[in-house]
């Protein structure tokens, strides 16, 4: 009797999508996610962004897209930071149908006074975002985690999510998200990475 063979499980794929100024330090909670999705069997592409200090968005579109490519068939599950969620949000707008992926999660995303030449990052910044390509770059609509005392985010974020049709987390203390906020281990984030749509909860203080 000739047994049968098994179905291969499902492949999933996850990419980190990092700031400015970022280098990939292993203080910060996307390494912290990278290694603990990697313990857990998972496959993890963290690449680091060319130039950081002063970030180019064709170069980093053309990586994004690159690295995109490389997440392969099954779930394809992208976590943006900073400069990473405004780099998301531009490439959505025009990103070729083989690339898109399954969800999203835009951690500390930018309010359009964060986009000046002082902090590297001005031609990031998007006037206005369509809805129906960013809706179409996802199988999910994103999610978005935003903090209360974060100076670069948008002024309300409620309102931004919404007119962007992301669901949205605030968080009431957070800062930017850093490991200078105490962002390091985050359970949340690797419940939501691992579990799907649930709200994305702030570190605990003791």
């Amino acid at each position: 009797m000739t047994a049968t063979a098994r179905p291969l499980p499902p492949t999933r794929r996850f990419l980190m999508v990092h700031g400015v100024q970022h280098r990939r330090p292993r203080q910060h909670w996307l390494w912290w996610l990278t290694e603990e999705l990697r313990r857990r069997g998972e496959q993890v592409l963290y690449p680091q962004f060319p130039a950081p200090d002063q970030p180019s968005v064709g170069e980093w579109t053309a990586l994004l897209h690159a690295e995109l490519a490389q997440l392969g068939d099954g779930e394809r599950v992208v976590v943006c930071h900073s400069l990473g969620c405004a780099l998301w949000l531009r490439a959505a707008q025009d990103l070729p149908e083989e690339l898109r992926v399954s969800r999203v999660l835009l951690v500390s995303p930018l309010g359009e006074h964060a986009f000046t030449a002082a902090h590297g990052n001005e031609e990031f910044g998007a006037e206005h975002v369509d809805l129906a390509p960013l809706a179409a770059a996802s199988a999910e609509a994103p999610r978005a985690v935003v903090s209360a005392t974060d100076p670069y985010a948008p002024a309300d974020p409620h309102a931004w999510s919404a007119s962007l049709g992301l669901d949205c987390d605030i968080l009431s203390a957070a800062g930017h998200i850093t490991p200078a906020d105490g962002y390091g281990p985050w359970p949340g984030v690797l419940d939501w990475c691992l579990r799907g749509r649930t709200p994305v909860p702030a570190v605990a203080r003791h």
